[in-house]
């Protein structure tokens, strides 16, 4: 490993997150020396690394003929793939989560998409699958769209860890923010443990991907990064409100901000661009494998974001005064990245089925 990057951004108290999960990852032992030799703390999933995974390889054949065997198709046999792996990766990070005082070693599994406009149906399956998995630090991961606010708050207050997923913009963040805070509201007054963990997935690349031929030049790949740091503020601001401190008070924790969408997408900026220019204390950024390691072989030890967001303001205005209107931006990205997970999830469950076939 030709850089300590890694070391120096837990250091400076941002948790490197892994945003992959496969079972050659686990079987093969790279999961663990990620843990060991590049500071990784956590991990995240989503249904097109499981769908990649399961349609490209053999990994998981053995264990679907098993589940065939025994009856299971579909969602359900996905589910159970699923947790399996994230059960051993949670086991693998148990112990940062001991080490940071349960505020690390995540793990996060999503709920499935075509259940994005029914808050009720929601909150049955994160309740399902947290139960399922039985780990204390897994996430159920649901995404912050108007209509999934309601369930977050309703699977915070079930006590159901909760990983925001599909955020754009400071306003997204700040709805998904009140939302974990009202589920803990409504736990204090029921007299329950206000101590129910969850992060705020912030999307970041998706932003310059989107206005790349929309800018000049000099504004290529600063959308995203300005956006983070707006958040950031807006993150710090909430931690120190009245409203917060008073659920502090009886043993709430921060819920985190976690920048994701993290992997440079243009060819000729800096492969380590979203992690360097996002070093910000208390804060998560999961990354792909391949930023991951191009982090640790080259990446330069960064300087914390400041509290105050930094030029945030002055960016953003520069992008509204070449034309791009950030609010309808942000409803367009968080829309397509809800579509695009339907899709992916149709495209894992089209995946199973002709595993499935095959084996049978």
């Amino acid at each position: 490993m030709a850089s300590d990057a890694p070391k120096a951004l837990n250091t400076l108290g941002q948790s490197l997150w892994l945003d992959n999960i496969t079972r050659d990852l686990l079987d093969s032992g790279t999961l663990k020396r990620y843990i060991d030799e590049l500071s990784v703390t956590g991990l995240t999933s989503n249904p097109t690394i499981f769908d990649n995974a399961i349609a490209r390889s053999s990994w998981y054949d053995s264990e679907i003929r098993k589940q065939l065997d025994a009856g299971a198709s579909g969602e359900g046999l996905f589910f159970t793939l699923a947790v399996q792996d994230l059960s051993r990766a949670a086991d693998l990070f148990l112990p940062v989560y001991e080490r940071s005082g349960t505020v690390d070693g995540f793990v996060s599994l999503e709920v499935s998409p075509l259940l994005a406009y029914d808050t009720k149906a929601t909150v049955e399956q994160a309740k399902t699958l947290h139960k399922q998995a039985n780990k204390p630090n897994l996430f159920i991961k649901i995404p912050g769209t108007p209509e999934g606010l309601p369930a977050i708050t309703e699977a915070i207050f079930a006590g159901v860890a909760v990983n925001v997923t599909l955020l754009f913009s400071t306003d997204q963040y700040k709805a998904a923010a009140d939302a974990y805070m009202k589920g803990l509201e409504q736990r204090v007054a029921a007299g329950l443990s206000a101590d129910v963990r969850s992060v705020a997935s912030l999307f970041v690349s998706r932003w310059d991907v989107a206005i790349a031929d929309k800018v000049p030049a000099a504004l290529r790949n600063t959308l995203g990064p300005a956006v983070s740091r707006q958040a950031y503020k807006a993150y710090r601001d909430i931690l120190e409100s009245d409203r917060f401190q008073r659920l502090e008070n009886v043993g709430a924790r921060a819920q985190r901000l976690l920048f994701a969408s993290t992997g440079t997408k243009d060819k000729d900026a800096s492969d380590t661009l979203y992690i360097e220019g996002l070093a910000a204390p208390n804060t998560v950024n999961t990354m792909p494998e391949g930023t991951l390691l191009a982090f640790a072989d080259h990446g330069k030890t960064a300087t914390a974001l400041s509290r105050d967001g930094g030029d945030a303001e002055a960016v953003l205005a520069k992008h509204i005064k070449a034309g791009i209107d950030l609010t309808a931006l942000s409803a367009q990205l968080q829309s397509e990245g809800a579509k695009g997970f339907v899709k992916s999830w149709h495209e894992l469950l089209g995946a199973i089925e002709s595993k499935s076939k095959v084996l049978a």
